[in-house]
């Protein structure tokens, strides 16, 4: 099979229009094309006045040889295939602490693999847990065991479902097949900016859970990792607790994959004696424009045209005092959602569902926050720090899970929002109009100010006055590190594999599934 690079296709192509072009690239006839499939496609919007897509195509024909030699920009690829490890059975079942992406992928391949991994999940089934998350919304009642943050599918579940990543691990194309095989939609194996959206995830994670649970896995609900067993150096053992009482496992291998949300579980590792570091992190606000200003700005005269899906923006400046800002986790046509996970806490997210059809575009706007700002030496100093701002955004909104609002506008002029205007917060189970000065640091908030006008300049219309602010966005990663060394375990405790995004592995859902591929490929490897 023959890949060629940087097609240019027209938004309304079709498969004939798709022959022709590659048969045009490639500068032979279109009787010499026998099959023509992208592999990846970008929306190219440099020039306004021609948004088109550039594609890579994989193109079957019988003159390969004779194509390769005239033509540069073509080479000569097979199929991706994943390869499982070979190995012999464990002595005793590997355990999984979290099904979040990391925790999910490391149990399907150590499943693939015959070795009936248990995995264990603070939280709840997906079906029980959207349960939960949506009485939370509506009421404001939030339950600490059920929320944007734990329960099956992780954090990732109540999000865009973003899959594109920074990262260029083979793996990832793993990771896509199997999202695809599971119920995602197949169009996430070629989008160069691939999402499955909140609606399509749970259905996709429950199937994973399915297909794990009938190759010999087996899952913990509502069971809550309390203590680590182990003795010369090495790992014997898990306590769990369920429904108030505490049962053991046995177990040489644990891969700890509990997401940045897991703070008694970073506590209780710290108690342990387990190795950690204070890691850079960022925290912000979510930002909420109207969908259709990104459209107009990103597509000009094409904003409204058929074939393109909502806009999206990823943007980053840095500022005259040193510090970061940057855009993250930007959903087009979603929503803000309330995503604490303690009491007395506020946090929000940002989701899509698959269409991305909603009025307003969201992302976090964040300030890169290092741990000379925590204030203290402490591992767990950078969990404080986001705990505090959770405390004040909890009480500016009124201590009912109101989130605390204010227009763009208001903001840069450093004044109280008394009233909203064309864009209207879509946070649920509501909002108060404030000043956001009341519940963020200064660092944070002259940062944002600076960086929202600097950002304008590359996204017009992304100062719009009528632009929202919601405090506060504190979960973007975690604030520590859990050290491992060359083969992922932990430098403390062999057997112990930190990994994924509580560990400070991983970023996203596509990097923290990929890391516990890794993870179960090292305990087939060195057990």
């Amino acid at each position: 099979m023959i890949r060629i690079n940087e097609v240019a296709l027209p938004l309304d192509y079709d498969e004939s229009s798709l022959k022709k072009s590659a048969a045009k690239k490639l500068n032979v006839s279109l009787s010499e094309i026998q099959y023509v499939s992208v592999y990846k496609r970008s929306v190219d919007a440099r020039k306004k006045d021609n948004v088109h897509f550039t594609a890579t195509l994989d193109i079957k024909t019988d003159n390969e040889n004779r194509i390769l030699k005239k033509c540069r920009n073509a080479v000569l690829v097979e199929e991706y295939r994943y390869d499982l490890p070979v190995c012999h059975q464990l002595s005793k079942r590997p355990v999984i602490i979290g099904s979040g992406p990391c925790g999910l992928f490391a149990a399907l391949v150590l499943a693939q693999c015959g070795q009936n991994p248990i995995v264990i999940e603070r939280g709840r089934d997906v079906d029980s847990r959207t349960k939960d998350v949506s009485r939370f919304w509506t009421s404001g009642t939030l339950d600490e065991t059920s929320n944007v943050q734990f329960g099956e599918g992780g954090a990732g579940t109540f999000s865009d479902g973003k899959l594109n990543t920074g990262t260029k691990d083979k793996r990832i194309r793993k990771v896509l097949l199997e999202f695809a095989e599971h119920g995602a939609p197949k169009e996430i194996l070629y989008l160069a900016k691939p999402h499955i959206g909140t609606d399509m995830l749970k259905a996709t994670v429950k199937n994973i859970r399915q297909t794990i649970i009938s190759l010999g896995g087996e899952y913990f609900f509502e069971t809550k990792l309390i203590h680590i067993k182990f003795s010369g150096g090495k790992i014997n053992g898990v306590v769990l607790e369920k429904n108030g009482e505490t049962f053991t496992l046995e177990t040489d291998n644990v891969i700890l994959a509990v997401g940045h949300s897991a703070r008694d579980t970073f506590e209780m590792l710290k108690n342990t004696g387990i190795a950690m570091e204070q890691k850079p992190f960022a925290m912000g606000v979510r930002i909420e424009h109207l969908q259709e200003l990104v459209n107009k700005s990103q597509y000009g005269a094409f904003w409204n045209n058929p074939c393109l899906s909502a806009a999206d923006y990823k943007l980053a400046v840095h500022l005259s005092s040193g510090r970061g800002v940057f855009t993250f986790c930007m959903c087009p046509g979603g929503s803000v959602v309330a995503a604490a996970s303690e009491h007395g806490r506020l946090v929000t997210n940002g989701m899509s569902e698959f269409a991305r059809d909603k009025t307003n575009a969201n992302s976090a706007l964040l300030v890169g926050i290092s741990p000379d700002d925590f204030g203290s030496d402490d591992i767990l100093a950078g969990v404080r720090l986001q705990r505090q701002l959770e405390e004040n955004a909890f009480r500016t909104g009124g201590e009912n899970y109101h989130a605390p609002v204010q227009r763009v506008c208001d903001f840069l002029k450093k004044q109280k929002s008394v009233h909203i205007g064309s864009v209207v917060p879509s946070y649920q189970p509501g909002y108060t109009l404030t000043d956001l000065d009341l519940c963020l640091p200064e660092y944070m908030t002259n940062s944002l100010r600076e960086g929202i006008i600097l950002m304008d300049r590359k996204l017009k219309g992304f100062a719009d006055g009528d632009a929202v602010l919601t405090a506060v966005e504190s979960r973007s990663s975690s604030p520590v590190r859990i050290l491992r060394d060359d083969t992922m375990q932990s430098v403390s405790l062999k057997g112990l594999y930190p990994c994924g995004e509580g560990a400070g592995y991983a970023g996203g859902i596509v990097s923290a599934a990929v890391d516990g591929i890794k993870a179960a490929e090292m305990i087939l490897q060195f057990s």
